[in-house]
């Protein structure tokens, strides 16, 4: 048994010392994951890599004893769900008027910017993808951990307990879905 699953355990049990010892063990792999769903985000944003994987962290773990991970593979599909939430909630947030919503960024060097349009579109596939969960929940897994946890397929399959030709015929499925759904979306969305 790894020393991950070990604490995974202990903290499932109500130890709070073993979420405090997790952090350093799963800390890179988390790093690197916010680091390539962070890579695909639109510039001006206020999450850094590191504030995303440290924000996540804190959901996941929560008050003491609050963890509870029935395996590895329970904690990371968590950890890219509670990155996704995270991401999601920052881009409503940008998008509400009391913050500037709808407004378009100046910087003085390159006026004007438009910076509303990349958290619509994060806000449409969430809801989209929350949409696919209702239908089709494993393939919904499979894009949250590609999507927004930056997983290889390889990795996501791993994580899902499934092939990795099975993972590529679910991204497939979940790809064409998840298209034909923001495309009706867009075409009842009112102009302007």
């Amino acid at each position: 048994m790894s020393d991950v699953t070990r604490l995974l355990e202990l903290a499932s049990q109500g130890h709070g010392h073993a979420s405090e010892q997790l952090l350093p063990l799963v800390y890179d792999d988390l790093r690197r994951l916010a680091a390539s769903k962070m890579a695909h985000e639109p510039g001006g944003q206020t999450l850094t890599p590191t504030s995303l994987v440290h924000e996540a962290y804190l959901r996941l773990v929560g008050p003491p004893g609050s963890a509870a991970w029935a395996n590895r593979k329970h904690f990371f599909v968590a950890a890219a769900e509670a990155m996704r939430r995270i991401l999601v909630d920052n881009a409503r947030r940008k998008m509400a008027v009391k913050h500037g919503g709808g407004m378009a960024r100046q910087d003085a060097d390159l006026i004007p910017i438009e910076a509303g349009e990349p958290d619509e579109t994060v806000v449409a596939v969430h809801e989209s993808i929350d949409a696919l969960a209702v239908v089709e929940p494993t393939k919904a897994e499979l894009v949250k951990l590609r999507f927004f946890g930056g997983f290889t397929t390889q990795e996501a399959a791993d994580l899902l307990g499934v092939s990795v030709a099975t993972a590529e015929r679910y991204w497939q499925f979940a790809c064409a879905w998840l298209f034909d759904h923001l495309s009706e979306r867009a075409e009842k969305a009112p102009a302007g």
